[in-house]
């Protein structure tokens, strides 16, 4: 009888790699902010660099030779870009105007437009429990917005409204990407990302201003580190660390990253969300959990049914769970892997 000592080390390496994209994803803020340049050319050479270091990865690893694209598959992973190319302007243009951490928090709410968008077009089924942990993110993300009196009122400028307008816009557009691109199979995930970064160049060449980039100098390294480290380095880790993590493990990891924004947005610029911010943050954490994860909200004598031995027969009993966890699992890893991607 022999021991396979493969899967926990796959494992572990999988969560190393998960943690590092984390990290990596937590900085990205930074990155825009110290650049200088508008959040359209920010975009534009994030896509430009992005294209020619993840291109060469994808040479040097043969994803080319029977990539598997068809027509149809082409098109649904252009489509997914043009979605996924808006929302990194938005979000960088709420990083601007709000703060690194409130954006991050606010735009960590993709999980629920998934699901709401999900329900609508292709008619997912909504359960109980999930209309509940929606509540729930609701509350968490009126407490992270800070908007305060003189805001609604109109008597502040409007800028921060505008961003966390720019910030939720950012995360729908990511959602409806996710349903888009979740379509596409048996399609190496990096080409489309790949697919999409090239789209993203010859999209976003219009809304650039080239001659902002005169004056950049040594600014120009934040633009290079997007394309290579935000862009090819952390998508490699990522979707290699999925391969090998089950869903809760990467339900939980990603959370790494907009703990690492929050952090670097106090270290860097002196931002700190408020007590009352900070009450939203765990609500949201809980209910996006919530959602991937498939918890439900049980009452004591329910929770004492459910440990009750069953009566079914075997067969039901193996069956209907089976299903249901197979399910959500599928379901979950799309949403958490699509929200993985920045």
């Amino acid at each position: 009888m022999s021991t396979d000592t493969r899967a926990p080390n796959q494992e572990t390496r999988g969560a190393i790699e998960l943690t590092i994209a984390m990290v990596l994803s937590g900085t990205l803020g930074v990155f825009v902010i110290e650049s200088g340049a508008s959040p359209f050319n920010v975009v534009f050479f994030r896509c430009l660099f992005g294209t020619v270091t993840l291109g060469l990865y994808c040479l040097a690893r043969g994803f080319f030779k029977n990539h598997g694209f068809t027509a149809k598959k082409l098109g649904l992973a252009a489509l997914g870009g043009v979605f996924i190319v808006f929302n990194w302007a938005f979000l960088f243009e709420s990083y601007e105007r709000t703060s690194i951490s409130v954006a991050t928090v606010v735009y960590h709410t993709q999980p629920f437009y998934v699901m709401l968008l999900g329900a609508l077009i292709f008619r997912d089924r909504l359960t109980a429990a999930k209309f509940g942990w929606l509540g729930v993110a609701f509350v968490g993300l009126i407490l992270v917005a800070g908007v305060s009196a003189s805001d609604l009122t109109g008597g502040g400028d409007g800028t921060y409204l505008a961003g966390l307008g720019y910030a939720l816009l950012a995360a729908v557009f990511y959602a409806v990407s996710t349903l888009i691109t979740k379509r596409v199979t048996g399609v190496k995930p990096h080409l489309v990302a790949l697919v999409q970064l090239v789209l993203g160049i010859f999209l976003l060449l219009p809304f650039t201003t080239l001659s902002e980039t005169r004056n950049l100098g040594a600014d120009w390294g934040w633009l290079v580190g997007l394309g290579v480290i935000h862009t090819c380095v952390m998508y490699v880790l990522m979707y290699s660390s999925y391969q090998k993590l089950p869903t809760p493990k990467i339900a939980v990891l990603a959370f790494v990253y907009p703990a690492v924004a929050m952090l670097m947005d106090w270290a860097v610029y002196g931002h700190r969300v408020s007590l009352l911010q900070a009450l939203g943050i765990p609500l949201i954490v809980a209910a996006s959990l919530g959602i991937n994860l498939g918890w439900a909200f049980r009452s004591r004598a329910a929770k004492q049914a459910a440990a009750a031995p069953a009566t079914a027969p075997a067969g039901n009993t193996a069956g209907a769970p089976a299903a249901a966890t197979a399910g959500t699992t599928a379901e979950s890893k799309i949403e958490i892997k699509s929200g993985g991607t920045r």
